[in-house]
């Protein structure tokens, strides 16, 4: 800031105020290269510290990494600014056009010289010397394009190596950001999203632009015609919409992914209950239809910016369409049947249900099919046109119907007042109370079998809660007939016979085995 307040307080000649400004202009751009060098370790590092999965923009952790960089970083600003100072000031002073180019090749040298050393003796590096060596033939490639004035190559294949990298530790940085910012809700779902994606598409956005300035200035000579041109123009064109789509579909993919994550508040009702269920259901079936719909419109947009005439496809589409309809009436059967599922509210993720053969929790969704979870672990995929009648086992109660056979000579009554006792310790039970809607009870006798009397109970219980339950109160009631002289039935069977006759049997018996 110093010397550029005394170049503008003092008067200059013309030719000296050329050069000062000249190189002025590039000593800043250097200092400016290096603070920017400086604070992209100095995000990274605190990125790094915030979060171990955060991926750094450059090795931060490592010691050796920061005096090993800023220097070469340093050297490559300065032979590229002030290589273009020196070799623009000089045809101005008397100096040749050659000697000019002479001074930018040694530049150019001199920064071939610094990447080459950077590839052999980065730090961290576990590349192999084969590929150190293939990188190292690049690198003079490269400077070889750059020496026989091919800009739009040595752009493109500067872009080949630098741009990736450039994205990630652009996209690092953005993301240790976001990460110190700690911003929640919607809102900043979508704004950490557009920090991050968005600087990336950025970074991109600019290197494609540079390239079509490049490339349309050259364009007509490298291809010969203006067809191309336009080609080249389309496709450069087409990555930007590429990178606005992508953006697009991170946001909303963000924004479903967040709400989907978020449950119901405490002690809200049913119906916000219901609501959110349903709407945690139909979110994965609506981001695989927008994920369609924009690609769809990517790829129409991208062919209509490389002239080709999009109308005829979408009216053969159509056509196209209708004969896909007519000989896949299966798969437009299943995904109609999943919409009126999803709109008659059948079930939800998260819920047990049964059709047909099929049964489990259902775990996802897609356009034509559900996946069931069975309790032992296999998955069913079920189409949804396959499903038919659903047997909901998840939504707001379950009644349990229990039954049990006592011996005749049993007290009845007091079987009853037994398990009414066991039913209300149940219900008071902490482990119980709250999945516990009315008390198990015995309902009465419900027939009179062969072996005993046949009683029937009933419980009812949150959906999924009855099976823990009934099996605690299988195991009072056991204990308390027991205590109480209380049998259970089992299976008997009574042989009839007379008395005479049975006697006289035994003794022929005993006759017939002492005679033996």
């Amino acid at each position: 800031m110093a010397a550029i307040g005394s170049f503008v307080a003092l008067e200059w000649p013309p030719l000296l105020r050329r050069i000062v400004l000249t190189l002025l202009l590039a000593f800043v751009a250097v200092r400016f290269i290096r603070a920017v060098a400086m604070l992209l370790f100095g995000v990274a590092r605190a990125g790094s510290g915030t979060s171990d999965e955060t991926p750094t923009a450059v090795p931060a952790t490592d010691e050796t990494a920061r005096p090993f960089w800023i220097p070469r970083v340093n050297l490559m600003a300065g032979f590229l600014l002030f290589g273009w100072a020196v070799a623009s000031l000089m045809p101005g002073i008397g100096f040749s056009i050659d000697v000019a180019r002479v001074v930018a090749l040694l530049c150019g040298l001199g920064m071939l010289a610094v990447a080459v050393e950077i590839v052999w003796r980065r730090p961290g590096s576990a590349a192999t010397a084969v590929r150190q060596s293939l990188l190292t033939l690049y690198l003079i490639a490269l400077w070889l394009v750059w020496v026989a004035g091919l800009l739009g190559v040595l752009w493109l294949g500067l872009y080949v190596l630098l741009l990736p990298a450039v994205v990630r530790g652009v996209g690092s940085v953005a993301q240790a950001f976001v990460g110190r910012a700690q911003r929640s809700g919607a809102l900043g779902i979508v704004g950490n999203v557009l920090i991050v994606r968005g600087a990336r598409a950025a970074v991109i956005g600019a290197a494609v632009a540079w390239l079509a300035y490049l490339w349309r200035i050259r364009a007509a000579a490298l291809a010969g015609s203006k067809t191309g041109e336009l080609v080249i123009s389309g496709l450069l064109n087409g990555i930007i919409v590429l990178l606005v789509a992508d953006l697009l579909w991170q946001m909303a993919k963000a924004l479903i992914a967040y709400r989907m994550a978020l449950s119901p508040a405490a002690g809200s009702n049913a119906g916000d209950v219901a609501r959110d269920g349903r709407l945690r259901t139909l979110l994965p079936i609506f981001r695989n239809a927008l994920a369609v719909f924009i690609a769809v419109v990517t790829v129409l947009t991208i062919l209509s910016g490389l002239g080709i005439q999009i109308a005829p496809l979408i009216a053969g589409a159509g056509i196209f369409g209708v004969a896909i309809g007519f000989g896949s009436q299966t798969l437009v059967k299943d995904i109609l049947s999943g919409v009126f599922y999803m709109l008659d509210d059948a079930f939800r993720v998260g819920e047990y249900i049964q059709s047909g053969s099929y049964k489990g929790t259902v775990e996802s969704f897609s356009l034509r099919s559900v996946r069931l979870r069975h309790h032992r672990g296999p998955i069913f995929t079920v189409p949804f046109g396959a499903l038919g009648a659903i047997q909901n086992m998840s939504r707001d109660w379950v009644m349990d119907k229990m039954a049990l056979s006592i011996t005749y000579d049993s007290d009845v009554d007091l079987a009853r007042k037994l398990i009414k006792k066991i039913g209300q310790e149940l219900a008071a039970d902490p482990e119980f109370a709250a999945d516990t809607i009315e008390p198990l009870k015995m309902q009465g006798v419900d027939s009179f079998g062969d072996s005993g009397i046949d009683i029937r109970m009933k419980l009812m219980t949150k959906p999924g809660t009855q099976f823990g339950i009934k099996r605690r109160a299988f195991m009072m009631i056991k204990k308390a007939f027991d205590d109480n002289g209380i049998k259970l039935a089992v299976p008997t069977v009574h042989v009839a016979g007379g008395g005479d006759n049975a006697a006289a049997a035994q003794q022929l018996l005993k006759m017939k085995q002492a005679a033996n």
